[in-house]
Formats: C-alpha cells, structure tokens, sequence
C-alpha cells in the first residue's frame, strides 16, 4: 500500500511538473545597445524587460498551467488586449501592479476594471522618450466567427522601445491593416481556430509584413511546427516558445 502510495505522489508530481510551462528569455538589442528581455510565461502571457522596467502584456494566473504572479517582479507597465479570461484575469494585475504602474487596456476592459488607461485603435502614446505605445486593429475576419473579436472592441499593441518594434496582436485573424505594419523587430501572431489564425493564416500574416523574429503563441493544441515548415526561407526567424 505504501508502495502504491508512494507512486501515486510520484505520478502527480511528474503531471505537476509536465504541466508547467516551460519559460525561456531571449535577448535583443536596441539602437543604442540596450538590452531587451522577452519571456514566454505562457498562453498569450508575455513578460518584456527593458531598461530595469518590466512590461506584462495579458498576464493570466488561474489557467492551466497557473501561474502564481505574486513571484514576478512588479510591473511598471501592464497590458490588456480584451476582456476573454485568457487575457484578463484581475487577480494577476493585482498581484503585479503597485501604485506606480501603469495599465492600458481597450475600452471594454477599461469599463470592467475601473482603472488604468482605455486606449482605442489608432491610439499612440509616448509615456517617456524612448518607451511608444501604439493600439491596433485585432479582430475575426471569417464567416461566422467575428463574434469571437469584433472589429473596433479589442486592441494589438506594438512597443516601441529605443526604436524596437515589438507587435503583440492580441487574438486577431490576418487582418488588412497588416500591411500597413512597417520595421517589426519582434512580432507575436496567434493561431488556434476559430479564435485566431490557422497556421496558414498565420504565415500569410507573417509574409505580409515580414517581422525579424517571429513567435507564434495563444496556440493551445495547434500543430505550431507547422508554421517552421511553412516559412522556411522566408528570411523569418521563427521561433517556437511554449505559448500553449
């Protein structure tokens, strides 16, 4: 009985373990040589550093694998594409926001949470010097699906830190206002029908503009390698995180 006991706590344990997303930073430069740290937390969870500040673009904990944010540094700058609860969870903000931080979400979000700043398509800001905060167009495009992302409710982001581009579309389709994106560093692009993109949407969306480096995410159990095969050669730095 001990024996099985014992295996028992070994097997969930071991599914503990598997189920936690595996996080991994890269590291970019900027024009004046500064460094810029992008991590996968999970989902459409992604956590930037910047010049000793720390950006959270949808932070969500109580989906699995959860994710405890009490154990992040706090943010000085959150935000929230929609109000999908794979996006926008109260209790992460909470854990990461101070009285300092500064959170932007698009209006509907802005409504729900009673703070923060509402910033709608087309909205720019620069909140210092060298730190611009751009709201895009992020929506469904196919038949029977926009009311999923409705054209005109939910916001993408591009930061623009130090002249880094990096565009975060929020659950969008390839929708037409791609090609106006111009100078992307960084882009992530989400693929999991019928919410977001098919890998061949995707990749569509990804030629259109043609990102430096690009990371698929809020993918769930797409076949993301899919997306490797399909823009290799494309001059695309295609890089799979466990954005799941």
């Amino acid at each position: 009985m001990k024996a099985l006991k014992s295996l028992l706590i070994g097997l969930g344990l071991m599914t503990a373990t598997a189920a936690m997303a595996v996080q991994k930073t890269d590291e970019f430069k900027t024009r004046s040589g500064k460094t810029i740290k992008i991590t996968n937390i999970k989902h459409a969870s992604v956590m930037i550093e910047y010049d000793g500040k720390m950006f959270y673009v949808d932070p969500v904990g109580q989906m699995d694998p959860v994710v405890n944010f009490s154990d992040y540094r706090k943010a000085n700058f959150i935000f929230i594409t929609h109000e999908h609860f794979d996006h926008f969870d109260r209790e992460a903000i909470g854990s990461l926001r101070t009285p300092s931080t500064a959170i932007y979400l698009n209006r509907s979000c802005f409504d729900k949470y009673n703070g923060g700043m509402a910033m709608a398509n087309g909205d720019s800001i620069y909140v210092q010097s060298d730190i611009q905060i751009l709201a895009v167009p992020a929506y469904n495009t196919t038949e029977g699906r926009q009311q999923y992302h409705p054209k005109g409710r939910d916001n993408g982001y591009i930061l623009v830190l130090d002249g880094f581009r990096i565009y975060l579309a929020g659950d969008t389709e390839d929708i037409p206002e791609m090609a106006q994106l111009q100078n992307i560093d960084v882009a992530f692009l989400p693929c999991n029908q019928p919410y977001t993109m098919t890998p061949k949407q995707l990749t569509k969306a990804a030629k259109t503009f043609k990102p430096k480096v690009l990371y698929p995410y809020h993918y769930s159990n797409t076949p993301i390698n899919r997306v490797l095969l399909m823009l290799a050669g494309s001059g695309i730095d295609v890089r799979i995180r466990d954005y799941k």
